[in-house]
């Protein structure tokens, strides 16, 4: 059932379309599974309504599929799906850390550190909730640091896909040994204010992940 917190006060549309969200993009709503309007409504406590209104509106974000005399289901990532994405990720985030590389403050390194060294414990304590955190966070902070308004709102438009993609590859490719080094490859290259090794750093750590996902596929769990 939804939280109503009194201090909230979007539409409650609004609120059952954030919650069906994140389910969807954390994989709490495994991809192929049927969207049902009255299990969810009744697990939400609310009509049927919101739920068919916000289901509309998560099928033109691409996150469910509706068809035709079968109903709605939370929509599958193919291995093209992830490549694509990565892809376009390697070539934006790339340019962010060489532009990072001259941009970002002593403050923001510091953070960016303190951050990795956070992720490495996650590693070590086998917290995929963490690992997940930090990983977006590192990333997130690099592209903050650019100073580049155009690169950092092409980036926020790929995050959700990119957050849903995160969950499916550590729970399956379990690349998170080889994350440390990949991210520490990455920060020397800023730290250093050598603009082409940081960005060859941040190619290598996409591409690695790319390759990974073209050589074992995706595997999702059963819905």
């Amino acid at each position: 059932m939804l939280n109503f917190d009194i201090q909230n006060h979007k539409p409650l549309r609004e609120m059952v379309y954030e919650e069906l969200k994140i389910q969807i993009l954390t994989g709490a709503i495994v991809p192929g599974t049927r969207m049902m309007e009255v299990e969810l409504a009744e697990e939400m406590g609310v009509s049927r309504t919101p739920i068919r209104e916000a289901i509309r509106k998560l099928e033109k974000e691409g996150l469910v599929t509706i068809e035709p005399r079968r109903g709605a289901y939370a929509s599958m990532i193919s291995t093209e799906d992830m490549v694509e994405i990565l892809e376009v990720r390697q070539d934006l985030e790339g340019l962010a850390a060489q532009l990072a590389a001259s941009r970002m403050s002593e403050e923001q390194m510091d953070e960016l550190k303190k951050i990795a060294e956070n992720y490495n414990q996650a590693v070590s304590d086998g917290s995929m909730e963490d690992m997940i955190r930090y990983d977006t966070a590192f990333h997130r902070l690099i592209v903050d640091s650019c100073n580049n308004k155009i690169l950092v709102h092409m980036i926020e438009q790929l995050q959700e896909l990119v957050l849903r993609f995160r969950y499916i590859y550590y729970d399956n490719f379990r690349r998170a040994e080889h994350m440390p080094k990949e991210h520490r490859d990455i920060i020397e290259g800023i730290a250093s204010g050598d603009a082409d090794k940081a960005r060859e750093a941040a190619d290598v750590h996409i591409y690695r992940l790319k390759q990974l996902v073209i050589e074992e596929g995706v595997q999702q769990r059963e819905a």
